[in-house]
């Protein structure tokens, strides 16, 4: 993390130490949440709608932080501080200094589905070679991304940076705070439809992760997606000079694609070539192979052999309740996948579920996927309709557009086999009464419908059969 002298620290963030005294006070690490103040730390007040984080900084300073961001409109400061206009913005500019101090390598990741699963598997790929810093949980906003950066290592080789957005030009803020060197777009969904009306303006939004790709970058996407093709070939794309680009997917059009997949009960195979050892994930589903050959086409870019890729990908340690297989204990398997849905990363679930053998039932919990914008409706019963007795046995559903689903789900699923409700207990409670110690159940939903009760309630209870 970032250690630096107070003086150095306003330097680099454009401030001004309030008291001349304080210039050699040491700073290590930064921090915004006064409830986790570490000794020596910096802390930045951020101010929101309801809240104000100057109110803080008193007792954050008395809690062990050696100094505080202090806006001048504040008046003065109550303890050492480093006196600033605007503390967001002083955070993102002390964010950019310290990573080109750092001469960290910048692999910057976005898309709609997928980006923290590849963002995971490229960090455990490269860091079989490298000193490599990524991303943690989802600190991939205006806010998250500069604290990312001062978190880093000081020797660190390269930086996997996530990006995330919910509107127009906030990756493309992000692409010019960290400057990559190489970036990847996982595909264009649904997310985010409320905010941007269409899936050629998603596009955009994520195109513009380029806004800040340095010369001669590499841009790694998604050759299935015809979107992204469209906004690159688009005049008012922004794009560095001398852009090179590597595509991946399933098809063979592709610049990596895979020449053969299989599917393990904990995990997946494939094949880039045939005849050719093959990658094994420890992950679930085709769509996790896509993410994997994102992963492959950047190591193999920073100079990455095959064979210390396959242990890469074997031994990564990837972010929970992306199809997490847990298992119960009375017996019962849940594909843990409640982060977060969307059409597209809905489908791609269900997939996964028809491939799991030897259960006697398959199980789907399906709930509201959220920010879908104006066919939100349509969106749910396309879900439903996508249910077949091939991949699902038994439908439970949960909330208002849970309905939907279980709505599309009538056209190849019997009545009877479909529950819909809108209380989280009483679907648990349904679901444990006909559950059997052979049964599999997939349980996904939007982040803010907390499924994963669902799945600690199932995987502690009792069973009556």
């Amino acid at each position: 993390m970032i250690k630096r002298k107070l003086a150095d620290i306003a330097a680099m963030c454009g401030g001004q130490v309030a008291n001349a005294d304080d210039n050699n006070l040491i700073i290590q690490g930064v921090i915004t949440d006064s409830r986790r103040i570490e000794q020596g730390c910096l802390f930045v007040p951020l101010s929101g709608e309801r809240f104000d984080g100057h109110a803080f900084v008193a007792d954050s300073l008395a809690s062990g932080a050696s100094a505080t961001l202090w806006e001048r409109i504040k008046g003065n400061p109550p303890g050492p501080a480093i006196l600033v206009d605007d503390a967001l913005e002083a955070l993102q500019r002390l964010a950019k200094s310290y990573l080109a101090a750092t001469e960290a390598k910048v692999v910057g990741i976005t898309g709609s589905n997928g980006k923290t699963t590849t963002k995971d598997l490229l960090y455990s790929l490269l860091a079989t070679t490298y000193r490599v810093h990524k991303t943690g949980g989802n600190y991939n906003n205006h806010i998250g991304l500069p604290l990312t950066i001062l978190a880093m290592p000081e020797d660190t080789e390269i930086a996997v940076l996530e990006m995330g957005m919910s509107g127009r030009y906030e990756i493309e803020f992000l692409s010019k705070l960290a400057e990559p060197e190489a970036v990847i777009v996982t595909n264009i969904g649904e997310s985010h439809l409320q905010q941007l009306g269409s899936r050629l303006e998603i596009a955009r939004a994520k195109l513009e992760i380029l806004s800040g790709l340095k010369a001669g970058g590499l841009f790694v996407y998604n050759g299935d997606e015809p979107l992204i093709q469209e906004v690159l070939a688009d005049s008012d794309t922004p794009k560095p000079e001398q852009l090179h680009t590597l595509t991946f997917g399933l098809n063979g059009n592709n610049d990596i694609y895979p020449s053969g997949i299989m599917f393990l009960e904990h995990g997946t195979m494939f094949t880039l070539k045939e005849g050719e050892t093959p990658f094994e994930l420890p992950l679930l589903g085709e769509h996790n192979v896509v993410n994997g050959l994102a992963a492959i086409a950047v190591a193999r870019h920073y100079g990455i052999a095959d064979t210390a890729i396959r242990e890469g990908l074997k031994h990564a340690e990837l972010t929970g309740m992306r199809i997490e297989i847990v298992q119960g204990d009375n017996g019962v398997t849940i594909l843990n996948d409640a982060y977060n849905a969307s059409p597209t990363s809905a489908k791609a679930a269900i997939d996964v579920l028809k491939t799991m053998k030897g259960y006697r039932n398959k199980i789907a919990v399906l709930g509201d996927m959220l920010e879908l914008g104006e066919d939100e409706v349509r969106f749910h019963q396309e879900v439903g309709e996508f249910l077949t007795p091939e991949n699902t046995d038994l439908l439970f559903t949960y909330g208002r557009l849970g309905r939907e689903i279980a709505a599309g789900a009538k056209k190849h699923l019997l009545p009877d086999n479909i529950y819909a409700y809108d209380d989280k207990s009483e679907l648990i409670h349904k679901l444990i009464s006909l559950l059997h110690p052979k049964d599999i159940i997939l349980v996904k939903a939007s982040r803010g419908m907390k499924l994963e009760e669902v799945v600690e309630a199932v995987k502690h209870s009792e069973l009556h059969q």
